[in-house]
C-alpha cells in the first residue's frame, strides 16, 4: 500500500480507522482490514458511516481482500461493465477479480451476498434491492455494471 493511504487517495482520505462504537467498533488499518467479513458485517460496517467518500473508501477496502480465486474455479468475464469483471464459481463458492478498485470493492460486496447459495437460491434473491440499501453513491456507469452483475448471477 502507498503512504498515501492507498490507491492515489491522497493522506487526507485515507480509510477509516475505526466505525461504530462499544461491542459494534470494527477496526480497519490503513490499507486492510483486519479480518474477512460476511456481507452481514460489510453492510454493518458500511451503515455506521455517514459520508459518501468514506463509503467508497471502505468498499475499496473490501476490493483489496478478494481471496485469490482457485485454480478449480470456473470464471466467466461479465459482459456490461466498463471495467474488467470476473465473477468466479467453485460449487456454491464465489471469487471474483476486477482491473479497479472500486469495481473490485463492488463485486466483493455482491460475491459476499450470494457466497454458498445455490443457483435456485440465487435467483430468487433480491440482489439489487438489497444492494440499494447500502447507500452507495455511484454514478450511472457504475450502477449499469452492478446490474450486469447481478444479471450474471440470476441466471446461472
Amino acid at each position: 500500500c502507498a503512504s498515501s493511504g492507498g490507491f492515489g487517495l491522497g493522506p487526507a482520505m485515507g480509510f477509516v480507522k475505526d466505525v461504530g462504537c462499544g461491542t459494534n467498533r470494527i477496526r480497519f488499518d490503513q490499507c486492510r482490514m483486519v479480518e474477512h467479513m460476511t456481507y452481514d458485517e460489510m453492510k454493518r460496517a458500511l451503515a455506521m458511516v455517514d459520508s459518501p467518500i468514506e463509503k467508497l473508501e471502505m468498499v475499496m477496502d473490501f476490493g483489496a481482500h478478494l481471496e485469490c480465486v482457485p485454480d478449480t474455479a470456473v470464471c466467466s468475464e461479465i459482459v456490461g461493465c466498463s471495467s474488467f469483471v470476473q465473477i468466479c464459481r467453485d460449487g456454491a463458492r464465489f471469487y471474483a477479480n476486477a482491473d479497479s478498485a472500486l469495481v473490485r470493492g463492488i463485486v466483493a460486496i455482491i460475491v459476499a451476498m450470494v457466497d454458498g447459495r445455490s443457483a435456485s437460491e440465487i435467483k430468487n434473491m433480491d440482489i439489487a434491492g438489497e444492494f440499494a440499501t447500502l447507500g452507495l453513491n455511484l454514478g450511472a456507469g457504475r450502477l449499469n455494471g452492478v446490474n450486469s452483475m447481478i444479471r450474471f448471477l440470476q441466471n446461472l
